[in-house]
């Protein structure tokens, strides 16, 4: 424990970003470490005694036009940040996320000798390798979520370590599967499939009709199946409830409630994204797929560097969960990969999910305060 106070400055983007970093400064406090902290974020943050510089939602843009129509607002609130930080001498400022604004930022501020590090690491393992150039420049430690990411910032030469994920930490207070399925009026008695089209409206349009030619196709061979989909929010819960209108399946409709549907289910057939993190954390058996309008795909297949899309695949480096992708996802298709985990398939996946999610690892925050203080205290 210490008693001096320690001086940080701090960038959170946007809401997931301010959970982690509040996380983080409230462990440090609990550590009997005082904290006199500078910088922008949200209620996680102000409530660990943040007084941000700006509104965190300021920040919070996302596109390609929408950055472009408020880049003055964002240039300004980045040069007051690095004007307020130069000031404020931090012991170490540190960027969460949102890499676009916070590398620059961290640039500028370990040039002026003020000790940086980064939280989240952004996807180079995937795309715009030639960021690492940039980083290496910005960043004295890169705190990464995912155990692959750290080899590829140090053959870069860049100090990385792996934090473990918050994910972790956040599913092990989930209730157990049958108080769940109570909870959310689910049958008991049956083999529950949890279907995830995607969050984006753009997503469930392309994947929510193959899903559902899907799942009809699997009613007709498991009697004892149900169907369960966490809609996103209320658009994308009417987007659904559109196609299954020329359905006749038993399905349950939930309006949010991701997390809680997957945990309440025996398997999943999900769009690729973080929710596939999520379903492996949860040891769920799973069928991964995705579909894009053609141009779209034709340009991120040629950006994209990995060999799998799912995050479980690109942890394990092998293809532990089926993918089926663009022209491979038809109804037939998903419909014979979700039959081959319902009928034992499945048991193979969850053994490489508890590996897996071994090497990840929990205890996010004292980890990430525990890469941290070696900066801290080399000051």
């Amino acid at each position: 424990m210490s008693t001096e106070t320690l001086r940080l400055g701090i960038c959170a983007g946007e809401p997931s970003g301010d959970i982690l970093a509040g996380a983080i400064l409230q462990n440090w406090k609990q550590r009997g470490t005082p904290l006199d902290i500078a910088g922008i974020g949200g209620e996680q943050m102000q409530a660990a005694g943040l007084d941000s510089l700006c509104a965190v939602d300021r920040l919070a843009v996302m596109g390609l036009v929408e950055p472009l129509k408020r880049l003055p607002e964002l240039l300004s609130i980045r040069r007051q940040l690095i004007t307020q930080q130069i000031t404020f001498t931090p012991g170490l400022f540190m960027g969460v996320d949102s890499p676009d604004f916070n590398l620059p930022v961290e640039r500028r501020l370990r040039s002026a000798g003020i000790r940086t590090a980064h939280l989240v690491s952004p996807s180079v393992w995937a795309w715009r390798q030639g960021r690492l150039k940039a980083i290496k420049q910005s960043v004295d430690k890169m705190l990464c979520l995912l155990p692959f990411e750290v080899g590829i910032y140090e053959q870069a030469g860049i100090d990385a370590v792996c934090v473990g994920h918050p994910l972790i930490d956040a599913l092990q207070q989930l209730p157990a599967r049958d108080e769940l399925r109570q909870v959310l009026g689910l049958p008991a008695d049956k083999t529950l499939l949890a279907v995830l089209p995607g969050s984006r409206e753009a997503e469930v349009r392309h994947l929510m009709p193959i899903f559902a030619s899907a799942m009809t196709l699997l009613h007709e061979r498991h009697n004892d199946l149900h169907f369960v989909i966490p809609a996103a929010n209320t658009e994308r819960l009417r987007q659904i409830q559109s196609v299954l209108r020329q359905t006749d399946l038993p399905v349950s409709l939930v309006n949010g409630q991701g997390r809680e549907v997957m945990q309440s289910s025996d398997a999943v057939m999900i769009a690729s994204g973080t929710a596939t993190l999520e379903a492996m954390l949860m040891r769920k058996p799973m069928v991964i797929s995705y579909r894009m309008g053609a141009i779209s795909w034709r340009i991120l297949s040629r950006m994209v560097k990995t060999q799998h899309v799912g995050l479980p695949n690109i942890l394990a480096g092998e293809r532990v969960v089926p993918e089926l992708l663009q022209q491979e996802a038809t109804p037939h298709a998903l419909a014979d990969a979700v039959t081959r985990i319902l009928e034992g398939g499945g048991a193979q996946q969850v053994r490489r999910f508890d590996e897996l999610a071994g090497l990840i690892g929990g205890d996010f925050a004292e980890r990430s305060i525990d890469a941290l203080q070696p900066l801290v205290e080399g000051r």
